[in-house]
């Protein structure tokens, strides 16, 4: 919850890019003490949310089934929202860039509610933002792109340098490969929710999920963020199901 929305132009005044290393400053020490304890036994990934998805919250003031309120500043204030688009879109690019700096192995940039604008409308407010962090990280390292609901967009994506794109669970593996052109690594595309199945369905269900990608450029995954109240032990099932695949 924000207490104080950005609803106008007004507003936009007080929005600052900030000096990321010092503002989130904790952030890069949680990642070398990550970083230390991992000791390069598995990769370390880096991420930050889509500048659409900030914007959302930033003007909704809080979470939303459809964002109403957002969608109506962008559409009825477009030069006030691409300002703020844009600004989201330069303190990522820092915030990510340090990250890669305190030796994150790979970034995602995070599209949960993407999937809430049509084709024409992501291409506006959401897609040319990703891509400016797609150009200025791919140098750097590499790139995942996530757009939850956004399978409209897979071909789109597959065309802009990032290594891997994330698939939900809307989208079947078959699609997922179509719409992406059939060559970039996919990552996903477990349904958190399926988290909690008993561990003997998810582990059938997570060796589907391998069989239909395919082992090659797939990486498993679920198809969002994991819920907070899942049981350990399940999630468990699913990363042993993954390491016992093929076994």
């Amino acid at each position: 919850w924000l207490p104080n929305p950005i609803r106008s132009v007004k507003d936009l005044e007080r929005v600052v890019v900030p000096d990321v290393k010092d503002s989130l400053s904790y952030v890069y020490e949680a990642i070398d003490m990550t970083k230390k304890v991992l000791d390069n036994r598995v990769p370390l990934i880096g991420f930050a949310g889509s500048p659409w998805t900030i914007l959302c919250y930033c003007v909704q003031g809080q979470g939303s089934k459809n964002f109403d309120k957002a969608k109506e500043f962008c559409f009825t204030q477009p030069e006030a929202a691409h300002q703020l688009l844009q600004k989201i879109t330069d303190t990522t690019i820092a915030y990510l860039k340090e990250k890669v700096n305190h030796g994150v192995n790979a970034v995602q940039v995070f599209d949960s509610w993407g999937g809430m604008l049509s084709p024409t409308d992501y291409q506006e407010f959401s897609w040319k933002y990703i891509q400016q962090i797609v150009d200025a990280l791919k140098p750097h390292t590499e790139v995942i792109v996530f757009g939850k609901g956004c399978w409209f967009a897979l071909n789109d994506m597959a065309k802009s340098g990032a290594s891997a794109l994330g698939v939900d669970w809307t989208c079947s593996a078959r699609n997922a490969r179509y719409l992406s052109g059939g060559e970039i690594t996919l990552q996903g595309n477990f349904d958190p929710s399926r988290l909690f199945s008993p561990p003997a369905e998810i582990k059938k269900m997570v060796t589907q999920m391998i069989n239909e990608f395919g082992k090659d450029r797939f990486i498993a995954n679920l198809g969002h963020g994991i819920l907070p109240n899942i049981p350990v032990e399940n999630a468990q099932a699913f990363v042993d199901a993954v390491k016992e695949y093929g076994q």
